[in-house]
């Protein structure tokens, strides 16, 4: 068929325990199981997936106090549009973040900026409807 693996670009994901006898699988890079990433997201939930949830929520706090310099309109709609949204979907697809602290910590930065922006205080319910109607693209 014409096809050949590129060897120098093969990972193989084990544990350091393991023991491989296959000739061709001695020859693939070696990665750790808590250190293995699909496209930058981690693939098992270690400690390895702190570090890009910490930085998604620095991002998002950054990108907050920025936000209080400009009008409420347009910065409605960076914050629902453009703000830590493709890394943070791409996280919670790609990586097992299921009760991971960070989302807690994320959710309620996400709050208080829309909260900021808004001018207003909102309670759970309202928070839940306002972040059905953010993912949605408006609020209302």
């Amino acid at each position: 068929m014409g096809l050949h693996l590129n060897v120098s670009k093969c990972e193989l994901i084990a544990h350091q325990q393991s023991v491989v006898t296959d000739e061709l699988l001695r020859s693939f890079l070696r990665v750790d199981v808590h250190n293995a990433s699909l496209l930058r997201a981690p693939l098992f939930y270690v400690a390895e997936l702190d570090k890009p949830w910490s930085v998604r929520c620095d991002d998002l706090s950054r990108a907050a106090e920025r936000l209080g310099e400009i009008g409420c309109q347009d910065a409605w709609i960076l914050l629902r549009s453009f703000f830590s949204a493709p890394k943070v979907l791409h996280l919670l697809r790609c990586a097992p973040s299921v009760s991971h602290s960070a989302l807690q910590t994320f959710d309620s930065l996400l709050k208080d900026s829309v909260q900021r922006i808004t001018n207003s205080n909102l309670s759970d319910i309202q928070w839940l409807q306002a972040s059905l109607s953010l993912k949605d693209g408006g609020l209302g």
